[in-house]
């Protein structure tokens, strides 16, 4: 077994299937487009292992705590993770996790968004370690589709 899917089963973890979305609702991108040693990683939500959202749904700071925001960014990370496997095949071929773009459904007033993403980097940080795993990151607040709490968008190097 892969060295980051052994951790992620040690951790008790599971990879989600991919997002299932409501009939009629069309998303005509890749999850993840690879061009030569980069990955990008479209925005995901947090879903459940069958691949269903996620919840709690709603605003952090309203509907949902800032716990149950790190906790959905920590699935978001999970979602990202599975859509890579799918893609290159084995996680074990990021290199290098360059960049984190999180989006944080906020409620008014509510701007502790580094708290709620920290449950992503957190994961990957945990999973890659300090080396493969330290990461450029920015987090905003704004309104998100399916009033997810939280979106996230990567990109990583992988190996040849």
């Amino acid at each position: 077994m892969a060295i980051i899917e052994q951790r992620l089963a040690e951790m008790g973890l599971e990879l989600p299937e991919p997002l299932k979305v409501r009939d009629g609702l069309k998303l005509p991108f890749t999850w993840v487009r690879v061009r030569g040693s980069r990955a990008y990683i479209s925005g995901h939500v947090a879903c459940n292992p069958d691949g269903t959202l996620a919840k709690p749904l709603g605003k952090v700071g309203a509907e949902v705590s800032p716990e149950q925001g790190y906790a959905s960014a920590r699935l978001v990370a999970l979602a990202h993770l599975a859509s890579l496997k799918r893609a290159v095949g084995d996680l074990d071929r990021v290199t290098a996790w360059l960049r984190v773009f999180a989006m944080v459904n906020v409620a008014p007033g509510f701007n502790e968004t580094p708290l709620v993403t920290n449950g992503y980097s957190d994961l990957i940080l945990e999973l890659y370690g300090p080396e493969a795993g330290a990461h450029a990151r920015s987090s905003i607040g704004m309104a998100i589709p399916l009033n997810a709490p939280v979106n996230c968008e990567a990109e990583v190097e992988i190996d040849g």
